[in-house]
């Protein structure tokens, strides 16, 4: 699909899960193709036009401009048929406009105030009790913590930059306890922006991954010596004692002991 300037826009496709992550992509393309009055508010009316300059037009210019809108809410009608998947278009098939179309979508699948309600309340106590896994690496769990973050923010909750530091933080396994403590004692959590402490920790994500690959590098050397050395000493034990046997055998006195 072609936007703005030229540009290709890909629409996501809904089925049916993540309403809310779907509608605002879509508001975001609708706007960037100056679509989204007509998905919003619909095909104006004559006697709705509040521009004055649009009343004194000619019967054939109204024509024409009526035109030009009715093809501008079918191409946003078409966005949204080609954005759903075949189990969710025949809930809108029978739709002639944007507006309904987006208006069936989202009386069916956006919550009432009550199920959004327990739904953030759900998301609050999974922020609270998330931890970072033993062993997981540290961009996983950012990864998990932000997708959470992101699911919050879609039902309104707004969390502050000092509250998300500290989030992240506490929640780190032990390994991190000693760089978290240098960021407590010498940042101000109030002032501090995520992502700065975000940088530090992996930072040292990339240290322990170094000390890791040296530690791997040692001990494989270390292998490699020890295997060495008893290969050499497994060398020297058969023909070293076989000669040490021989020249005992073969000594001077031993020659004149005998009768």
């Amino acid at each position: 699909m072609s936007g703005f300037g030229g540009e290709e826009v890909r629409t996501p496709i809904f089925s049916g899960e993540n309403y809310e992550f779907w509608r605002i992509k879509m508001v975001t393309i609708f706007k960037s193709l100056r679509l989204w009055s007509l998905v919003e508010k619909g095909i104006p009316t004559p006697d709705s036009k509040k521009n004055k300059k649009v009343k004194e037009l000619s019967e054939e210019e109204a024509d024409a401009e009526m035109i030009v809108v009715l093809m501008k809410d079918a191409k946003a009608l078409g966005i949204i048929q080609n954005a759903v998947s075949d189990q969710i278009f025949p809930q809108i098939a029978n739709a002639d406009s944007a507006k309904m179309a987006w208006n069936l979508l989202y009386s069916e699948y956006h919550d009432g105030d009550q199920v959004r309600s327990v739904k953030l309340q759900n998301l609050r106590r999974e922020f609270e009790y998330m931890r970072m896994r033993e062993n997981e690496p540290l961009t996983a769990y950012l990864t998990r913590l932000n997708e959470l973050i992101n699911q919050m923010k879609t039902f309104g909750e707004v969390l502050s930059n000092e509250g998300l530091v500290q989030k992240v933080l506490i929640s780190l396994s032990k390994v991190y306890d000693p760089i978290c403590l240098v960021i407590e004692n010498t940042k101000s959590l109030e002032t501090t922006e995520l992502q700065e402490v975000i940088a530090i920790l992996k930072s040292q994500e990339q240290r322990f991954e170094m000390h890791n690959v040296d530690s791997a590098e040692k001990a494989f050397a270390s292998f490699l010596v020890n295997a060495k050395s008893q290969n050499k000493n497994s060398t020297q034990t058969g023909p070293a004692k076989s000669q040490n046997h021989w020249q005992f055998k073969n000594k001077p006195w031993d020659s004149r002991s005998k009768p």
